[in-house]
């Protein structure tokens, strides 16, 4: 277990766990319901989420076999049939307004097991989750070619028109049925809703008229593969061309290893819409070029250029040394869609040379990190806030819109709010501009404990302003409140006494911090002063008004301060 989470580490990937379904279920269940479950060990491996060419066991063994040199890179390769023998699929124009494209291909003469059965099945899902955007972009389906007769067509046709027997079920529904059928399902109700407002549904046929699949939804009963099955005819349909390709790619490349000639996948032809014909999968190899220097300079590392291309084979991406070793060129294959640019590359090689073999250097550029001046005094701040007696809160940046200003008695356009475009929650709606509805929030929610209740928040609000790059500007505000069966001014205005203290701020008008009595829409009338310091407003001090306590739900007096401390930086 030692060595192989080693190895796992080495090829870029992380062991998570060893474990078994008994383990798991009596984690999540507890010991009762994991009776009779298995015991086998499962090993719980990471795969980065660019590396469709490792999600199935298939893919996983081959690359680490390829890495530890045991076996050379399989070469993939396409068999085009002999005109008129191999498998035509034809796109209708009506799929235009649901998912335009298709790609298709047979594996020929293969040979299944349980395991193998298993992982093909396991590839799909994975795959549907990943690549596929949960099926939006694409959907794959896998059918035993010899229980149907091509040429065969994919067209899209009204919900009431498309009749079949789905997948493991007993009798024949329309296409509207299956989709009450599924609205129940755990697992494919989560895809109903990309074709179910569509006035026209995917279906594929045979030339007989027996339907394969309604893809992204399900496939035909008729055409289920099993263990038995020896010719498997795969279609992918979606919305993005590119990803089916590969996806396409991804699963004849993993199965095609089963096949009487191994690695050797049968092509088929995509008929469109314009007449245009294209033969899939596209299986391609393409060459790259790139040079030594370049990948020891962004690793770090000073190897020969032969070294390096040793590196790059052992990562399925064949290398060699051309040009006196000025350039390295590398093959990549179609396994491998996730190199895109040369620091694709460099990563591979990277990986292979082990980060952990990489030795360490001190930066040539020599700097001193300080604590950015706001953070620094903000911690300082609230520090000493808790020593004053206060607790502090830590509120969500985001509210809703009455929060900062129906119940603060004010209008939402005189606030400057930032709203958010899409918000998933009536809570959620726009980004807080005072920090007061938080606090008032965590008192209403713990109106159970023992009063008073005192609370203080350091942190960022956030305004419109048409002056920055980005339309908005964040200011560090302090805000605190005081709830108790008396309003208690005299607490709040000491509180702010003391952070003056603090900042080293005299209380006079030159050069130091004055309040002045003023009126604001959340303060009682008579009870609320505006404090100035530094030649500017930066807040205000008051009793809340007893509707803005009503509104938050409170039943007691309660008195808030809030100041802008950017200036005291």
């Amino acid at each position: 277990d030692e060595e192989f989470n080693e190895l796992c580490f080495e090829f870029g990937l992380e062991l998570d766990e060893i474990t078994s379904e008994k383990d798991i279920i009596s984690k999540e269940k507890g010991e009762e319901k994991a009776k009779g479950a298995s015991d086998t060990v499962l090993y719980k491996i990471d795969v980065p989420a660019n590396r469709y060419d490792l999600l199935c066991l298939e893919g996983l063994v081959r690359g680490l076999q390829v890495f530890k040199e045991r076996i050379n890179l399989p070469r993939y390769e396409k068999i085009i049939p002999a005109q008129g023998e191999g498998q035509k699929l034809i796109i209708t124009e009506e799929t235009v307004q649901v998912r335009p494209h298709a790609v298709a291909a047979v594996l020929r003469n293969i040979t299944f097991t349980k395991e193998r059965y298993d992982s093909f099945i396991d590839l799909q899902e994975k795959l549907h989750q990943n690549i596929c955007r949960r099926r939006a972009l694409v959907a794959i389906g896998t059918h035993d070619l010899d229980t149907i007769s091509g040429p065969f067509t994919y067209t899209a046709k009204a919900p009431s028109e498309i009749k079949f027997r789905p997948l493991n079920q007993s009798q024949e529904y329309t296409a509207s049925q299956i989709m009450d059928l599924y609205r129940t399902d755990s697992h494919l109700r989560h895809y109903l809703h990309l074709i179910e407002n569509k006035p026209l549904y995917p279906v594929i046929y045979d030339s007989n008229g027996v339907v394969l699949s309604m893809p992204p939804i399900i496939n035909g009963d008729h055409t289920k593969i099993s263990v038995n099955t020896r010719n498997v005819f795969i279609e992918c349909t979606g919305t993005d061309i590119t990803k089916a390709k590969i996806v396409l790619d991804i699963i004849v490349t993993m199965f095609s290893e089963y096949c009487e000639k191994p690695f050797s996948v049968e092509a088929a032809e995509v008929v469109y819409p314009n007449g245009k014909t294209h033969i899939c999968p596209e299986l391609a190899y393409r060459k790259e070029k790139v040079k030594p220097e370049l990948i020891n300079k962004k690793i770090g590392i000073s190897e020969t250029p032969s070294s390096l291309a040793k590196l790059l084979t052992r990562m399925c991406l064949k290398s060699h040394v051309i040009g006196n070793g000025n350039n390295i060129e590398i093959e990549i294959p179609p396994t491998r869609a996730d190199i895109i640019h040369a620091c694709d590359i460099v990563e591979d090689a990277a990986i292979a040379y082990g980060y952990n073999n990489i030795q360490m250097t001190i930066p040539k550029t020599y700097t001193i990190a300080n604590q950015l001046p706001l953070n620094k005094l903000t911690e300082l701040l609230r520090l000493d806030l808790a020593a004053a007696g206060f607790t502090e809160a830590l509120t969500f940046a985001l509210c809703s819109q009455e929060d900062i200003a129906d119940k603060l008695g004010m209008d939402i356009s005189a606030t400057k709010a930032v709203r958010i475009a899409n918000p998933k929650t009536a809570e959620f709606q726009v980004a807080r501009t005072t920090l007061l509805p938080g606090l008032l929030k965590t008192i209403a929610a713990n109106r159970k404990m023992p009063l008073p209740l005192k609370l203080f928040e350091i942190s960022d609000i956030v305004v419109k302003d048409p002056n920055t790059d980005v339309g908005a500007r964040n200011y560090r505000h302090f805000c605190a409140v005081y709830y108790n069966k008396s309003p208690g001014f005299e607490i709040i205005h000491g509180l702010l006494d003391r952070v003056m203290q603090l900042l080293e701020v005299p209380p006079n008008e030159e050069n130091g911090y004055t309040i002045k009595a003023t009126e604001g829409s959340a303060f009682f009338p008579g009870r609320c002063a505006e404090i100035f310091a530094k030649g500017q407003s930066i807040g205000k001090l008051g009793v809340l008004h007893p509707d803005v306590i009503t509104k938050f739900e409170l039943t007691m007096p309660c008195s808030a301060l809030e100041i802008n401390i950017e200036p005291f930086v």
